[in-house]
């Protein structure tokens, strides 16, 4: 028997529940809903979770698509799921968690008497660490962004090259391999000894169903290359960014892009224009290096200093 909260599975079984990670302010428990899904024959245990951001939701529609689809009967091994980490921030779709206004991967490994994101983040940490595999399915919150996987562990860590395996592996076609900040599921999970990736899928408001099925695939060519499935799985090359530079507005007005997400950028290429509402050029922003055109505001509107993109640089082939 494999058990995650009160979700309980015997081999060749799926079973959902919740684990339970505190109260709301009238005494109401808070579960957030798990599964398992116990392999008919033995292997290795993958970990993976969704809306630890409780905008970001196209995990969230992975895990509702790719749950229906898992035969436990075919399956070796494990797969232990928590649908929505950040059960406060979901309800109200919200980025953080609006009971004590945190980023909820910013609190890894947590903490069991902390507040109620280190609550939740210790919980799932523990879950999470039961694991040989851990996927912490994201998405770019509402901005525009290209389906890419992060390994956040950095280039000098132990389990960097497993990490960038797995990244490869999931295959969204991008990698930003870039050491992120404490607190990220995709450092602590490292630190643990447990290879992690943060697999971004795209960014929208609500979910889109493109990149979720990105994410589906990605899923189910973990679960084929690392043996948990019959199924075969040859990753294909991905393109790797090692760096990361984001611009802002140099003036207030109306943004038009001159590159679309996924074009290449050489150094000094017009990235957007800022105009007026008369349409009277402000300001043009050109690229500081050569790179992946990675990430976009989605309105149009910006005030001096305001985020505008991103490019991801130092690319190469992986």
């Amino acid at each position: 028997m494999t058990s995650l909260g009160t979700a309980t599975a015997a081999p060749g079984e799926i079973d959902t529940g919740r684990l339970f990670v505190g109260e709301t302010r009238d005494g109401t428990e808070v579960g957030l809903p798990v599964a398992v899904v116990n392999g008919a024959d033995s292997g290795k245990t993958l970990y993976v979770q969704a809306a630890s951001d409780g905008d970001e939701l196209n995990g969230v529609g992975v895990i509702q698509r790719l749950v229906p689809r898992l035969d436990p009967d075919e399956i070796a091994g494990t797969i232990l799921i928590v649908g929505i980490v950040n059960y406060h921030a979901f309800q109200v779709a919200e980025h953080r968690n609006p009971v004590d206004d945190t980023k909820m991967n910013r609190t890894y490994p947590g903490d069991e008497r902390g507040t109620s994101s280190e609550r939740i983040a210790a919980a799932t940490f523990e879950a999470a660490t039961r694991a040989d595999l851990i996927l912490d399915l994201h998405q770019g919150s509402t901005s525009r962004m290209i389906e890419e996987c992060r390994v956040r562990c950095g280039p000098r860590h132990r389990l960097h090259d497993e990490c960038l395996e797995l990244a490869k592996v999931f295959g969204c076609g991008y990698i930003l391999d870039q050491k992120g900040p404490d607190g990220q599921l995709a450092r602590a999970g490292p630190d643990d000894g447990v290879p992690t990736i943060d697999p971004e899928l795209g960014g929208c408001v609500g979910w889109d169903d493109h990149s979720i099925e990105v994410g589906v695939r990605g899923v189910q060519n973990v679960l084929a290359y690392y043996g948990f499935t019959d199924e075969t799985h040859v990753p294909e090359p991905q393109t790797r960014a090692t760096g990361f530079e984001q611009y802002g507005a140099p003036a207030g007005g109306l943004v038009t892009f001159h590159k679309d997400l996924g074009d290449r950028v050489a150094r000094n290429d017009t990235l957007f224009e800022v105009t007026d509402v008369f349409g009277q050029s402000k300001a043009e922003v050109t690229a500081d290096s050569q790179g992946v055109f990675w990430r976009t505001r989605r309105l149009p509107q910006a005030a001096t200093g305001e985020y505008v993109c991103s490019v991801g640089t130092d690319v190469d082939s992986y």
